[in-house]
């Protein structure tokens, strides 16, 4: 694991007596969406995001997403779900820039796990309406399809305060890494060499500025299937080690399980994440 620590248009002028038939232009490309700070969070061990999905209403109680293995309770044990567990976590909101703008506090942690995934979703005291009048951020948006191999990503680091630029190398069908185990996990391209601190850091999509994952874990030594060195393991079975890479947990899987006002329910149709 990342361990945690403590278009334009262009027109011809045509001139003289006889007009020329314009030529037609190529489409212009997909403009980049403006991948910043704002929204990010810093954990004290880790780095999050305030995030909504697509269906979230502004009175909605937000939601920072952050790692399962960033939870103040400690790693969950195989198998292990937390839902709906009292929570007083803060978390440093930050702008654009990089800058503090003000201290957000969990009413929960609405879910939590390590199994499948790793990932973890706090409910806040406040409302994605509350945190843009009082402090001008927007809430990122959680992509609901599965992320696209060759997908242009930055990683941004709320804790660190530090982005990664790279791309979606592939993907693992199952990533192991100590005792846990994670399903289709995102793989990057070598240039996101993120660090401990980095884990639960949103992974956007640089042309939609959506969430597509968030970051987790590397190999850090080339050691086969050991914490902080995890291995890939294809359908067959056959292992993979590829010091020096990391990855990340898909996203999209968490849409489905988060109704009506933001609350988290494993049994509504489609939702695929592991149950208590």
């Amino acid at each position: 694991m990342n361990k945690p620590l403590a278009g334009a248009v262009l027109s011809l002028l045509l001139t003289g007596a006889a007009a020329t038939p314009a030529v037609a232009q190529a489409p212009e490309p997909a403009r980049a969406a403006a991948v910043t700070y704002a929204g990010t969070v810093a954990l004290s061990n880790c780095s999050g995001s305030v995030v909504r999905t697509p269906a979230s209403q502004p009175d909605d109680p937000a939601l920072v997403l952050s790692n399962g293995h960033c939870l103040e309770t400690g790693f969950p044990a195989p198998g292990e779900v937390l839902v709906n567990r009292a929570s007083s976590r803060s978390f440093s909101l930050l702008n654009a820039s990089g800058s503090k703008v003000a201290t957000l506090r969990a009413s929960k942690i609405a879910y939590g796990t390590m199994t499948d995934t790793d990932v973890s979703l706090y409910q806040l005291t406040k409302t994605y309406a509350q945190i843009q009048s009082q402090y001008g951020i927007a809430a990122l948006t959680l992509n609901d399809a599965h992320p696209v191999q060759g997908t242009s990503i930055k990683v941004v680091s709320g804790y660190w305060k530090r982005t990664y630029s790279c791309s979606v190398d592939g993907f693992a069908y199952r990533l192991k890494e100590g005792e846990w185990t994670w399903k289709d996990s995102v793989r990057y391209t070598s240039s996101c060499n993120t660090i401990g601190g980095t884990s639960g850091s949103p992974v956007i999509d640089t042309t939609t500025g959506k969430v597509v994952a968030v970051n987790n874990t590397g190999n850090e030594d080339g050691q086969r299937c050991t914490d902080n060195n995890p291995c890939e393991v294809d359908e067959a079975g056959n292992v993979t080690v590829r010091q020096g890479i990391n990855y990340a947990q898909e996203t999209y899987v968490l849409v489905p399980c988060i109704g009506p006002g933001n609350q988290i329910d494993l049994n509504r149709p489609g939702c695929t994440l592991p149950k208590p």
